[in-house]
């Protein structure tokens, strides 16, 4: 379809389809990253490298998890055509996960709860989010969507912060001094000794999503049904095996979808260990780690919102390149920065404090943030660019479905790397065994970049 022909969705429309990175965000930041994580690793499992061995078991499940039903749930839902009732019903289960978190208490007997609270809350999130990327192509033309999708990206990461701040400033306690962020009393009454306001964070995050996806399904324009939803499944089950035979033909699509597995699973693993890493390495507290994420998440409004731009000027091939490289670079500083260390080097005497590790970890926190933003609004755009105008929705669905068939690989590496250099007959210290537990990290990211190449940006016609 020439752009020309192309029916715009209206703006409120548009505006709901962006709201919904808004609303999902604080799952990513306050229980994936910032928050949750680094209080399950430090509070509830008897200790950070265990925390961060089980945190990758229930993550990694999750994706697994991801991983075998999405490709099965996308084809029907290409066969049968809208997307709302999907980010609806996974949206149930996202929030019923979320919400369960805050039975997580300090020193919970009860891990297992623990972990099916967190599969369930990573289930429900991120296939609603693969549905509702999966309708961006059809709310305005091609020339657009790296804007589109770049300032979506942003308005997530400011809903990031926003809700950081309310979590660090008005509801978590510090355990030592009783104050939050702001030096306020938390909210609500709640204990710091019991962590409430740390727990407090999956409710939130439930009660947020809820409010702010309304405008998506109240506003934003659908794909129609296509057919009877009778034989769905055996129509979309049987375009899924013809679009797969067809794969390994055309280079450039696979090697998008090979390389995109492999560097948002990076991604996506850097994320949510960050937070547990510098709990466990560098010591630091809750408020510590949601500075930082209120950092990262500012960074990423202005990287996502700069990546829009830049992809709209150059295309997206260089923007994730380029990001990929920051990346992975970062990843290099992280790992080897200690209490004592920063690039390898002893910067302070065993014991002796020194400010000089933290604000390098904050600096590679900046750059992730930025870089993370740019490297996911312009991965959406890239796809786009592999198919033709009557593919796209398709597309979109194979890259955000079975994309995810990788998302285990990443969780379960560090989990199995930190236990194995945990093992006693390396005799490493706890701290070392977390450093050297998530260098998979940074192959992933190789991994990715490598098979890039091959994939092709191509030239289209910019908006007026």
């Amino acid at each position: 379809m020439a752009e020309a022909e192309f029916r715009r969705a209206s703006k409120r429309g548009i505006w709901g389809w962006m709201l919904f990175d808004w609303a999902q965000q604080p799952f990513h930041t306050l229980i994936i990253t910032f928050v949750f994580a680094p209080y399950f690793a430090a509070a509830v499992a008897p200790d950070p490298a265990k925390g961060q061995e089980l945190w990758g078991y229930a993550t990694g499940f999750g994706g697994l998890l991801i991983a075998l039903l999405s490709p099965v749930l996308g084809a029907i839902a290409d066969a049968s055509g809208p997307r709302k009732p999907w980010i609806l019903l996974f949206s149930i289960v996202g929030v019923i996960g979320c919400w369960m978190l805050w039975f997580a208490v300090p020193g919970s007997q009860d891990m297992a709860f623990v972990m099916i609270a967190v599969v369930l809350a990573l289930v429900g999130m991120e296939f609603a989010a693969v549905f509702n990327n999966a309708m961006m192509p059809d709310l305005v033309p091609r020339s657009e969507l790296g804007r589109l999708s770049g300032s979506a990206w942003g308005l997530g990461y400011v809903g990031g912060i926003v809700s950081l701040v309310i979590v660090l400033g008005l509801l978590s306690g510090s355990p030592t001094t009783g104050k939050t962020l702001l030096g306020l009393d938390p909210l609500f009454g709640f204990d710091p000794a019991m962590r409430e306001g740390d727990r407090a964070s999956g409710p939130l995050t439930a009660i947020w999503y809820a409010i702010f996806v309304l405008p998506m399904f109240l506003f934003t324009p659908d794909v129609v049904r296509r057919t009877a939803g009778k034989g769905a499944v055996r129509r979309g089950l049987a375009q899924l095996g013809a679009t797969l035979r067809g794969l390994p033909s055309d280079r450039s699509y696979f090697g998008f979808l090979l390389s995109s597995m492999f560097y948002r699973d990076a991604l996506n693993a850097l994320y949510s260990f960050g937070g547990i890493y510098a709990a466990g390495v560098l010591g630091w507290s809750i408020i510590q780690i949601g500075v930082f994420g209120i950092l990262a998440n500012l960074t990423g409004a202005v990287g996502a919102w700069l990546g829009g731009r830049a992809d709209q000027a150059w295309g997206p091939k260089p923007v994730v390149s380029a990001s990929i490289l920051i990346l992975s670079l970062c990843c290099l500083l992280v790992i080897s920065t200690t209490k004592t260390e920063v690039l390898f080097m002893t910067v302070a005497a065993e014991g002796a404090d020194s400010t000089i590790p933290d604000i390098m970890f904050y600096v590679a926190g900046a750059l992730i943030g930025a870089a993370g933003g740019s490297i996911q609004a312009s991965s959406r755009t890239l796809l786009v660019d592999q198919v033709e105008r009557d593919r796209v929705t398709e597309a979109f669905g194979l890259y955000a479905l079975s994309g995810k068939a990788t998302t285990f690989i990443g969780p379960l590496a560090i989990a199995i790397a930190t236990a194995f250099f945990a093992s006693e007959a390396f005799g490493l210290s706890t701290v070392d065994a977390q450093r050297l537990g998530v260098t998979p990290i940074i192959v992933l990211f190789v991994i990715g970049l490598a098979l890039l190449p091959v994939v092709r940006s191509r030239a289209y016609q910019r908006a007026a």
